[in-house]
Parts: structure tokens; C-alpha cells; sequence
């Protein structure tokens, strides 16, 4: 019963790690225009803060170009003004009906930064996964100290907690290698 709730609670805490190394992974900006970029972005609608997906269609028609096309087309001066506010890097434009954000090709210097940032990403990751490693053991000594588990189940537990650990790093470096890739490709 014991080892059944250690590993849930160890497999939710961690897959909730690897899902937010993907999200913002997918804010991490490559050579190519993706509308996740915008996950985040807020703009004012009558009063009220919203999503920019809530308040028109995001596409991309060229690879390194996102086009914005606004439910109502009043919106476009609050979409321009909220993408300047969220600094990404890129000025948007518009022509009356959409908003476009076009990115330029990233310089080898900045790829190397990108890498750098997405390294930095992945051991945040790594240290709240080591962290709930140390909580699960924690509370396995704890129990074991209480005589609520033998030693052996204890050692059992732990060997188990740290192989779940290793599987979910290797998971984190697996994601951090592939988008280290994808940024450094010209």
C-alpha cells in the first residue's frame, strides 16, 4: 500500500515537471515561427484581460512569419500593444486586417544563447524532480522510523523512488537534446 501511493505521488510530481520543461520549451523561440510563442499574452478587451488566442485566429503561413487575424478588427491596435508589452523580440505590424510577427533568422550568437537558456531550463527541471525525490525518501525514512514499514520494504522503496527518478532525468535530458537541437540547426 505504502510503495502504491509513493510512486503516484513521485510519477504526478514529476510528470508535472517534464509537462512545465515542455511548456516553457515551447515559449523558447527556434528559427521557426510558432504560435506557442504567444502562450501567455494578454491583451485588454473591454475591460478585461484575455488571452490573445481568444480573440482571433493565429497562423502561419510562412515559416518564419505568424499572422494574427482578430474576431474584431478593432482589437488590432490593443494586440499590437499588448505583443510590445510582452517583449518578444520581434515588432509586430499590421495592414488593417491581421497583425504579423515576423522573425528574423536567429544569429549564430544567439542560437548559442537559446542553448544555453534551454540547458538552464533542463537542471531547473532536474532540481524540482530531485526534489520530490528527497520528499518520497524523506517520507519512507519517516515511515520506517514510525515502524509503519520493515527496513527492507524501506531500501525497497528508495531503490524504487531513485529508478523513477533516473527514468524522469533521462526524460528531461532527452527533451532538453532535442530542442538544443532544433535551435542550433541553421
Amino acid at each position: 500500500m505504502m510503495m502504491d501511493q509513493v510512486k503516484n505521488s513521485l510519477n504526478d510530481s514529476m510528470k508535472k515537471a517534464i509537462d512545465s520543461l515542455k511548456h516553457q520549451l515551447g515559449r523558447v523561440r527556434t528559427g521557426r515561427a510558432s504560435a506557442t510563442i504567444l502562450d501567455g499574452v494578454q491583451v485588454e478587451y473591454y475591460g478585461s484581460m484575455s488571452p490573445i488566442t481568444q480573440l482571433g485566429q493565429i497562423s502561419t503561413p510562412e515559416a518564419r512569419l505568424l499572422q494574427i487575424q482578430p474576431f474584431d478588427k478593432t482589437m488590432i491596435p490593443a494586440i499590437e500593444k499588448a505583443l510590445f508589452a510582452a517583449n518578444l523580440g520581434v515588432t509586430p505590424t499590421n495592414d488593417g486586417n491581421f497583425v504579423r510577427l515576423n522573425f528574423p533568422a536567429l544569429t549564430e550568437d544567439k542560437r548559442k544563447d537559446l542553448a544555453k537558456e534551454i540547458k538552464k531550463i533542463g537542471e531547473e527541471t532536474k532540481v524540482h524532480i530531485r526534489n520530490a525525490r528527497r520528499d518520497q525518501n524523506e517520507a519512507v525514512k519517516k515511515a520506517e522510523k514510525d515502524k509503519k514499514v520493515s527496513e527492507d520494504e524501506s531500501k525497497k522503496l528508495q531503490t524504487e523512488i531513485q529508478n523513477i527518478t533516473d527514468k524522469f532525468t533521462k526524460e528531461v535530458d532527452t527533451i532538453v537534446a532535442t530542442k538544443e537541437k532544433e535551435v542550433l540547426a541553421i
